[in-house]
C-alpha cells in the first residue's frame, strides 16, 4: 500500500524578511493616517461654507483610495510590489504639502485636493497586508499578514503625537505644521521599500491556467462574503471614527481629548494583531470575522449609552478590536480563495469596493454628525444608530456562507 509523498516544505525566510520591510513601513509611513483623520473634519470643519461638508476631505481620501486601487494592483502585478509603495509615498507626500498649503492659505478647495492624493498613499498601504502574503506558507500566511498589521500599534502612537507637537507649529493657522510633519515622514519612508525582496512576477506561461473575470471572481462565495465583511468592518470603523473628534469637541471636550480617544483606538485597532493569525489558524478565518462583527456592534450600543469621555474611550476601543478582528480575517479568507495568477485583480477589485463603502461611510458620517440635528449628541446617536443596516448585511453573508453547503463547496 503506497502512501502520498508529504507536501513539500515552503521556506518562509524571504517573507518573513518582508514582513519585517513591511512593518517598518507601518511605523513611518503609517503615522501620517491618524494625523489626518484626527485633523481633517475638524480642518473641513474650519474651512467648509457649509458645516455639512466637514467630513468632505475624509471621504475624498477615501475615495482617492478607491480610484487608485486598481491601478496599483496591476501596476504591482506587473512590475512588483516596490514601485507601487513608492508611488504611494509620493502621493502621501504631495498631498500633506497641498493639506498644508490649503490650511495656511484658507482653501477649502486645494485642502480637499491634498486629501485626495493622500488617498493614494492609503491604497498603497492597504496593499502591505498582501504583500506580506506573497510567497508565504498557509501556515504562515495569517502571521504575516496579522504581524504586519501590528506594526501599526506604534504609528497609532507616533501620529496622535505629531498631532499634540505640530498642531500649532504654524500659528496662527491651525493643524499646518503637523501636515508639514507628515510631509517628511514620506520622504524618510519611501526608502525602506529599497529593502523590500519583492522580484517582478514572471510572465505567465502560454500554458498557465487563465485568470477568472471580475464577475466569474464574485460568483466565487468565499471571495464574495470576504469582500462583504472586509467592506462592512472598515466602513463601519471609518464612520464612527471619522465623526468622533467633531463628536467629542461638540460635546465640549478639548482637541487634545479627541487625539486621547483616537489614539486609544488606533491602539485598539492594531495591538490584536499580535495574536490575530494565531486566533485564525486556530479557529478559522470565519469565526474570527463573526467575533469582529459582534465587537462592531457592542461597540454602538457603548456609543448610544452615553456621551462622557469614558463612553467615548469605550466605544472606540471596542470599534478598533472589532475593525481588527472583521478586517484581518476577512484578508485572510479572500488570500486563500484566489489562485496567483488572479492576485492583481482580487486585491484590486476588493480594495475598489472596500474603499467605495469606506468613502460613502465617511461622507454620510459628516452629514449625520452635524445636519440631523445641530445637537452634537443627537447626532452621535444617528452615527452608531447607521450601523445596525452594515452589520445585518455582513452578518447575514457570513451565515450563509458557513450554513450553506453549496456557499461552502
Amino acid at each position: 500500500m503506497s502512501t502520498a509523498p508529504p507536501a513539500p516544505r515552503i521556506d518562509d525566510s524571504r517573507a518573513k524578511r518582508n514582513v519585517a520591510v513591511l512593518a517598518a513601513a507601518q511605523v513611518v509611513l503609517g503615522s501620517q493616517m491618524p494625523v489626518h483623520f484626527i485633523l481633517a473634519g475638524l480642518a473641513g470643519q474650519m474651512l467648509s461654507p457649509n458645516r455639512c461638508l466637514a467630513t468632505l476631505p475624509v471621504s475624498l481620501t477615501v475615495f482617492g483610495s478607491m480610484l487608485a486601487a486598481p491601478f496599483l494592483a496591476n501596476l504591482m502585478q506587473r512590475r512588483g510590489r516596490r514601485i507601487g509603495f513608492v508611488l504611494g509615498a509620493v502621493g502621501g507626500g504631495i498631498g500633506g504639502a497641498l493639506c498644508a498649503l490649503g490650511l495656511l492659505l484658507g482653501s477649502f478647495a486645494l485642502f480637499l485636493v491634498g486629501s485626495a492624493l493622500v488617498g493614494v498613499y492609503m491604497s498603497a498601504q492597504g496593499f502591505f497586508r498582501f504583500a506580506a502574503a506573497d510567497g508565504a506558507s498557509e501556515a504562515f500566511r495569517p502571521k504575516a499578514i496579522s504581524w504586519t498589521m501590528a506594526a501599526g500599534l506604534a504609528s497609532a502612537i507616533i501620529g496622535p503625537q505629531l498631532v499634540r507637537h505640530f498642531t500649532d507649529a504654524l500659528a496662527p493657522t491651525p493643524f499646518a505644521g503637523a501636515y508639514v510633519a507628515t510631509i517628511f515622514l514620506n520622504l524618510a519612508g519611501v526608502w525602506v521599500f529599497w529593502l523590500l525582496d519583492s522580484p517582478r512576477p514572471p510572465p505567465p506561461a502560454p500554458d498557465a491556467p487563465r485568470a477568472r473575470s471580475y464577475g466569474e471572481l464574485l460568483r466565487d462565495s468565499r471571495i464574495l462574503v470576504s469582500m462583504i465583511c472586509a467592506m462592512v468592518s472598515y466602513a463601519l470603523m471609518n464612520l464612527v471614527m471619522t465623526s468622533t473628534p467633531l463628536a467629542i469637541v461638540g460635546c465640549g471636550f478639548t482637541t487634545a481629548n479627541a487625539a486621547d480617544v483616537v489614539s486609544a483606538h488606533v491602539l485598539a485597532m492594531f495591538v490584536p494583531s499580535f495574536f490575530t493569525g494565531a486566533l485564525i489558524a486556530r479557529f478559522g478565518a470565519e469565526r474570527i470575522v463573526a467575533t469582529g462583527l459582534a465587537l462592531l456592534a457592542g461597540a454602538g450600543a457603548v456609543g448610544l449609552a452615553g456621551v462622557d469621555l469614558t463612553h467615548f474611550f469605550g466605544a472606540l476601543i471596542l470599534l478598533g478590536i472589532g475593525w481588527n478582528f472583521g478586517f484581518i480575517g476577512a484578508t485572510a479568507m479572500l488570500a486563500a480563495a484566489y489562485r496567483p495568477e488572479e492576485r492583481g485583480r482580487a486585491q484590486g477589485m476588493n480594495d475598489f469596493a472596500v474603499f467605495a463603502l469606506v468613502g460613502f461611510a465617511s461622507l454620510a458620517s459628516g452629514g449625520l454628525m452635524n445636519c440631523v440635528s445641530t445637537d452634537p449628541v443627537a447626532g452621535w446617536q444617528a452615527v452608531n444608530l447607521a450601523m445596525i443596516p452594515m452589520l445585518a448585511l455582513a452578518g447575514g453573508a457570513l451565515i450563509w456562507l458557513v450554513l450553506s453547503p453549496r456557499a461552502r463547496a
